[in-house]
C-alpha cells in the first residue's frame, strides 16, 4: 500500500508539473499569437502608411507647382502691364528719327522756317506723350561704352578721349523704364 501512495504521489506530481508546462506552453502560445497578430496589423497598416505618405508628397508638389503657377502669372500679367506700349513705341521710332533728320536741316526761306516750328512743335509732343509712358533716351555723350546699351558700329582712335569712352552717337537708343526697347549706335574709342 505505501508504494501504490507513493507511485499515485509521483503521477500527481508528474501530472502537476505536465500542467504547468503546458500552461507555460500555452502562454508562450498566446504570446506568440498575439506577436503575429500585431505583426499582421502592422503589415495591413504599414501599406496604408505609406500610402498616405505618398499622397501627402503629390499634394505638397501640387501645391508647390501651383504656387509657382500663380506667382509666374502674376508676373507676366505685371510685365504686360508695365511694357504694354513696347510695340506701339517701336513703330514710333522710325517717325521720330525722320523728325530729328528734318530738324537738323538748315531753313533758307521763311517759308520753310515756319514748316519747321510746325515740325518741331509736333516733334516734342511726341517725346512728351513718349516720356510720360516711361520712354527715356540712353545717354552717349561722354560715357563708357556698354555693350547692354550701346550697339558699337564704328571704332576708331581719336585723342581727347579715353579708351572704350564714346566718340559719336550714329542714332538714338531709347529705354522703357528699365528694358532697351533700342541701342544707341555709337561710335567708340579704341
Amino acid at each position: 500500500m505505501p508504494e501504490q501512495n507513493k507511485k499515485e504521489a509521483e503521477e500527481k506530481q508528474e501530472h502537476g508539473t505536465e500542467e504547468v508546462v503546458e500552461e507555460h506552453h500555452s502562454d508562450e502560445q498566446m504570446d506568440e499569437q498575439s506577436d503575429v497578430q500585431e505583426e499582421q496589423e502592422a503589415e495591413v497598416v504599414h501599406p496604408l502608411e505609406v500610402e498616405l505618405k505618398e499622397a501627402n508628397d503629390r499634394l505638397a508638389r501640387t501645391k508647390a507647382d501651383y504656387d509657382n503657377f500663380r506667382r509666374r502669372t502674376k508676373e507676366e500679367r505685371e510685365a504686360q502691364l508695365k511694357y504694354k506700349s513696347q510695340g506701339l513705341i517701336e513703330s514710333l521710332l522710325p517717325a521720330l528719327d525722320n523728325f530729328e533728320r528734318a530738324l537738323a536741316v538748315e531753313p533758307q526761306s521763311d517759308e520753310a522756317k515756319q514748316l519747321l516750328q510746325g515740325m518741331e512743335m509736333v516733334y516734342r509732343q511726341i517725346e512728351e506723350a513718349l516720356q510720360n509712358e516711361g520712354v527715356t533716351v540712353i545717354p552717349t555723350e561722354g560715357e563708357t561704352f556698354d555693350p547692354h546699351l550701346h550697339q558699337a558700329v564704328m571704332q576708331v582712335e581719336e585723342e581727347g578721349y579715353e579708351s572704350n569712352q564714346i566718340v559719336a552717337e550714329l542714332q538714338k537708343g531709347y529705354q522703357l523704364k528699365d528694358r532697351v526697347i533700342r541701342h544707341s549706335m555709337v561710335k567708340v574709342n579704341s
